[in-house]
């Protein structure tokens, strides 16, 4: 239970748990996309290398995508880029 703790209560030091808490205080999203790689990993007999082994798991992740729904309220995500930038003091750097 104390694993995960501090991550959780981000969303709540951030005052963002009513816009995004629904989807981002738990850890289903990273989970749900691990058992899919696992399942889809079954299938695969030969890993040979590492590079291999990117390649088979980027492919299984496009497979996965288009099963994923999007995350509640994921046009207020830009609220948590904001609130992390002020967080951890970053400045916005201006792009050509």
């Amino acid at each position: 239970m104390l694993e995960g703790l501090e991550e959780s209560l981000t969303i709540h030091r951030l005052g963002l748990k009513q816009q995004l808490g629904r989807s981002l205080s738990t850890t289903n999203i990273i989970e749900n996309i691990n058992s899919q790689l696992s399942k889809k990993s079954n299938n695969v007999k030969r890993w040979k290398d590492s590079e291999m082994r990117g390649r088979w798991v980027a492919t299984m992740l496009l497979e996965i995508e288009s099963n994923m729904n999007r995350i509640s309220n994921h046009e207020k995500l830009y609220l948590l880029r904001t609130a992390l930038k002020t967080e951890l003091k970053i400045e916005q750097q201006k792009v050509a």
